[in-house]
């Protein structure tokens, strides 16, 4: 099938050495480009995603802390730490 791509010409220059370099035809250097991104996306969709950390912690913020502070939220790290 033939289609038109509009592809970074400074990409398409160095495509078209490499296939030259490889002695394949720059249509055989998209298709395997584009076999191995999908054979990889396929591969890592199958892949359980570790699911989020969270805290279940009771008790809320140390009082006299304001959350919409930055600087009441790092004076009170800097005492923890």
């Amino acid at each position: 099938m033939k289609t038109t791509l509009d592809i970074d010409d400074e990409l398409l220059v160095r495509a078209k050495a490499f296939s030259a370099r490889e002695r394949k035809s720059l249509t055989r250097l998209i298709e395997e480009g584009l076999r191995l991104r999908m054979r990889r996306t396929a591969a890592g969709s199958t892949k359980a995603k570790p699911g989020l950390a969270i805290h279940q912690g009771k008790g809320g913020l140390v009082k006299a802390v304001n959350p919409l502070s930055n600087r009441s939220l790092l004076d009170v790290a800097d005492d923890v730490s």
